[in-house]
C-alpha cells in the first residue's frame, strides 16, 4: 500500500542518516526533524482519512486591556491564544529516538488551521512566535500572544459606572465542519474564572469570560464552526468620581448656601453669577474626559446639562427676588422726585407772597414729603416681607428637586456598578 510505502522509505531516511559521519550522526533532534519533514506536504490537511474532520481545540486566557475607543467603537486586548490538533503525519515511535516526546519545529513547515478573528479591524504588535510544539502522538501545539485590536459595540451612557462586553469570535475563514471543527481546550467555567494572567492595575478591570460553540450556515448546505468569547470588563469610576462628580457636586451646595445671602442683598446675584462662571470653566475643562460616541451621550453629561440649567434658574430666581424687594424703593424715588418738583412750583408761583405764607406753604410741602416717603417705607417692609416669604418656598422647591435628581441618580449609578 501507499502507507506502507512511505513507511518504508522513511525508514531507509531514518537509516540512511543514522549511517552519516558528519556533524549531526548522533544528533536525536536532527534525525527526527529530518523524519518528519521527509515527504510531508503543508498545503494538505493532515488526515489519512480524508472523510474524518480535524478538531482544533482552542483556549484564550485575557492578559491586559490597553485601550477603549468609544469614539470609534474599538477594543484592543492583549490576549493569550493557545490552540492544539493532530496532525496524523506527525507522529513517531519515541523509543526509536532516544525517548524523545516532542519537538519544536517551525510553523512554516507544517499544516497550520486558517482560524481567524471575525471582529478584526487593525494589525496589533504582537511578537513572532515561529515554532510549534509537536508531541510524539502528533499532538501540535501552537501558543502565542496576540494583540488583538477589534470592533466592539460599546455602549457609554452609563459612565463611568459603565460594564463593556465585546465579543472574539474565533472561525475557519474557509474550512466548513467536515473539514474543520472547533472546540474549547478547557471547560467553560474554566475559562470564565481564569484571571491568573491579567493585569488589574489599570482603569478596566476584568470580571470574566464567557465562552459559546456554535455552528451556523450561510446558504443552508456547508455549515461553519465558530467559538466565541465574550469579555465582560468594568470601568474603575474612582478617577472620574474624584475628578467629575465630587466637583460639581461641592458647586451646586455652594448655589444652596448662596440662598442663605439676604435676598434684598445684591450679593447673592454676584455670587451666583460667579458660581455659574466657574461651573462653565469647570465643562470646558472636562469636556475632553468624557467619551464621545455619534450614537449616544453619557449619563453624566446630562446631569452636567442639568447641573447647569439647575444654576440658571437659581440665578433667574435671585435676580426676580432683589427685583421684588426693591420694587417699592424704585416706586418710591419717582413720588420723590415729583413731590420735590411741586414743592418748587408752589414757591415759585408765590415768589410775590409774604415772607411768611411763603415758609408756611414750604413748611406744608415737606411735611407731605415726610408722610409720603414714611408710606413707603412702610410698604417697602411688606414687599420685603413678601419676599422673604417667596424666597423660602422658592428655595425650599429647588432644594426638593435637587435632592430628588440627586438621589435618583446616585441610586441609578449604584445599581449600575453592583450588577
Amino acid at each position: 500500500s501507499i502507507f506502507d510505502k512511505w513507511l518504508l522509505f522513511c525508514l531507509g531516511v531514518v537509516k540512511k542518516l543514522s549511517n552519516n559521519t558528519g556533524r549531526f550522526a548522533n544528533a536525536t533532534l536532527v534525525r527526527l526533524n529530518e523524519f518528519l519533514s521527509a515527504g510531508y506536504k503543508k498545503g494538505v490537511r493532515p488526515v489519512r482519512d480524508w472523510r474524518q474532520s480535524t478538531t482544533v481545540a482552542i483556549d484564550l486566557m485575557v492578559y491586559a486591556i490597553l485601550n477603549v475607543d468609544e469614539k470609534n467603537q474599538v477594543l484592543t486586548t492583549y490576549v493569550w491564544y493557545r490552540q492544539q490538533w493532530t496532525d496524523e503525519f506527525l507522529a513517531w515511535d519515541p523509543e526509536e529516538f532516544d525517548e524523545v516526546k516532542q519537538i519544536s519545529i517551525p510553523t512554516a513547515n507544517i499544516w497550520v488551521p486558517d482560524i481567524l478573528i471575525n471582529e478584526f479591524v487593525d494589525v496589533g504588535k504582537s511578537p513572532e512566535i515561529p515554532y510549534v510544539y509537536v508531541g510524539n502522538t502528533g499532538l501540535v501545539r501552537n501558543y502565542k500572544p496576540i494583540q488583538v485590536v477589534t470592533a466592539c459595540s460599546l455602549n457609554i451612557y452609563n459612565f463611568p459606572y459603565d460594564v463593556q462586553k465585546c465579543s472574539l469570535t474565533f472561525q475557519s475563514w474557509l474550512h466548513t465542519t467536515k473539514d474543520i471543527n472547533i472546540t474549547l481546550m478547557r471547560t467553560p467555567e474554566e475559562v470564565m474564572n481564569d484571571k491568573s494572567v491579567f493585569m488589574n492595575q489599570g482603569e478596566w478591570e476584568l470580571l470574566h469570560v464567557l465562552s459559546t460553540y456554535k455552528d451556523f450556515s450561510v446558504d443552508n448546505d456547508d455549515y461553519y464552526a465558530e467559538m466565541k468569547f465574550h469579555v465582560v470588563i468594568r470601568r474603575r469610576p474612582l478617577f472620574y468620581t474624584v475628578n467629575l462628580l465630587l466637583p460639581s457636586v461641592f458647586l451646586m451646595v455652594m448655589d444652596i448656601v448662596g440662598f442663605y445671602l439676604p435676598p434684598d442683598s445684591g450679593e447673592r446675584v454676584s455670587f451666583k453669577i460667579t458660581l455659574l462662571l466657574g461651573y462653565s470653566v469647570f465643562l470646558i475643562i472636562v469636556s475632553d474626559t468624557l467619551p464621545a460616541t455619534a450614537i449616544g451621550t453619557p449619563l453624566i453629561g446630562v446631569y452636567f446639562v442639568v447641573c447647569m440649567a439647575l444654576l440658571v434658574i437659581s440665578l433667574t430666581e435671585s435676580v426676580l427676588i432683589v427685583r421684588l424687594v426693591h420694587k417699592q424703593d424704585l416706586q418710591s424715588r419717582g413720588s420723590r422726585d415729583s413731590g420735590r418738583n411741586l414743592g418748587l412750583g408752589l414757591s415759585t408761583r408765590d415768589s410775590g407772597s409774604p415772607v411768611m405764607d411763603g415758609i408756611l406753604r414750604e413748611i406744608t410741602t415737606i411735611r407731605q414729603f415726610l408722610e409720603k416717603k414714611d408710606e413707603s417705607r412702610e410698604i417697602a417692609k411688606e414687599w420685603l416681607q413678601v419676599g422673604y416669604v417667596l424666597d423660602v418656598l422658592l428655595f425650599r422647591v429647588y432644594l426638593l428637586t435637587v435632592l430628588a435628581y440627586s438621589i435618583t441618580l446616585g441610586s441609578l449609578w449604584s445599581v449600575w456598578q453592583n450588577v
